[in-house]
């Protein structure tokens, strides 16, 4: 006589995610003190006060990461990281639109170099680092291929319209549009930006999605409560600004050494970019190493579209109002280097798998944007 036995179901042990794990100490008070930091305009108390604004500014970035991610566990993927892009481009916007305002360095081409700077380290050293960091660890990382598809396409599109073709047009001289045509770009890449936005969270969803074996993996900790979420996204909101106006105060300081060691007035926009782009690298890096890859291209290629997609049209604003000159197109090298970024990025991310060798290339092609950079 042969006796079954039922099955037991399975049971799902959840880890609890308690307020004061999910909101450490440190990170409610590293935005304070940053607001602290320049309220009391601690970057221009000589040296000692500059190395204490950058630390302050180090903790803002790390603070604004972890506030992010408890956000993003709460929300769910893809609101997470759309949350994060979205913050960390108004942050780049203002910051970018009050340089614009002073009289910091080539105004009328600082948008065009921040933006540039911007899409370079996304598309080279934020996914490469991410890639080799995941592929170090867990040898072959998988993603959805329709998502980064999706997004490479908008990209390349919405990158030719803004740094591109402003170089070949006629109605003015130089690399810039005329106020008819800076409308009609501005218009299109909102466009672009909202419809993306659209497929990404509502029409098209499961593109941006972790596979279902990688779902049932990382779903270990309960979210955070609505009283934990609600004072991280306060907190996140207190730690980007944080970072931006330490960013603003510490530029004239940067500027100088800038140009105190003789390097291009380019380098001024790839700081600003690296420091406003700081958090969503920290997270990208943190979600590949997690094998979340799915998250980090997210994180990535979202704050791309939206450095394109929100940046264009609210400097085409301030400059259309204020009458203020406006640089877009850039230089042919700018343009090949951009060319194979894209290019390069549509190959690597054309399989839905991924591997160290992919990392390496990323990161020796911003290498040599880098240097370039510096050595023109």
């Amino acid at each position: 006589m042969t006796i079954e036995v039922a099955e037991q179901p399975k049971v799902t042990v959840v880890e609890t995610m308690p307020d004061r794990l999910a909101l450490p100490v440190w990170t409610l008070i590293a935005p304070g003190l940053g607001l602290v930091a320049v309220l009391f305009g601690l970057a221009k108390m000589g040296s000692i006060g500059t190395a204490a604004a950058i630390v302050v500014l180090i903790a803002s970035v790390l603070a604004a990461v972890h506030h992010a991610e408890v956000i993003a566990h709460k929300v769910g993927e893809p609101f997470g990281t759309l949350v994060l892009a979205i913050a960390v481009t108004v942050i780049e916007v203002s910051l970018i639109v009050s340089l614009m305002l002073s009289d910091a360095g080539d105004a009328a081409a600082l948008a065009r170099d921040t933006v540039f700077a911007a899409i370079m380290i996304i598309l080279n050293f934020i996914i490469g680092l991410c890639l080799l960091a995941g592929a170090v660890r867990h040898h072959e990382q998988r993603f959805t291929l329709k998502g980064m598809s999706a997004a490479l396409g908008v990209l390349a599109a919405m990158s030719v319209l803004s740094l591109i073709l402003p170089n070949y047009t006629s109605s003015t001289t130089g690399p810039t549009y005329a106020p008819s045509q800076l409308v009609f770009v501005a218009i299109v890449s909102l466009v672009l930006y909202g419809t993306f936005v659209l497929v990404q969270t509502v029409r098209h969803r499961d593109y941006f999605l972790p596979s279902a074996e990688d779902l049932e993996t990382q779903a270990h900790a309960a979210p955070p409560s609505q009283r934990a979420t609600g004072i991280a996204f306060g907190m996140l909101l207190a730690a980007l600004v944080s970072v931006v106006l330490l960013a603003k105060t510490l530029s004239p300081t940067i500027e100088a050494a800038v140009l105190g060691a003789g390097l291009p007035l380019a380098v001024v926009g790839v700081v600003i970019a690296a420091l406003v782009l700081a958090p969503e690298s920290l997270a990208a890096y943190k979600a590949a190493r997690r094998n979340r890859l799915q998250t980090s291209l997210n994180l990535a290629l979202g704050s791309a579209l939206a450095t394109i997609g929100l940046t264009i049209p609210s400097v085409a604003i301030v400059s259309l109002v204020l009458d203020l000159p406006l640089a877009l197109g850039i230089d042919a090298k700018g343009m090949t280097l951009l060319a194979l970024s894209l290019f390069v990025a549509t190959l690597s991310l054309g399989t839905g798998r991924t591997t160290v060798l992919q990392g390496v290339l990323h990161l020796v092609i911003f290498a040599a944007y880098l240097f370039t950079t510096v050595v023109p």
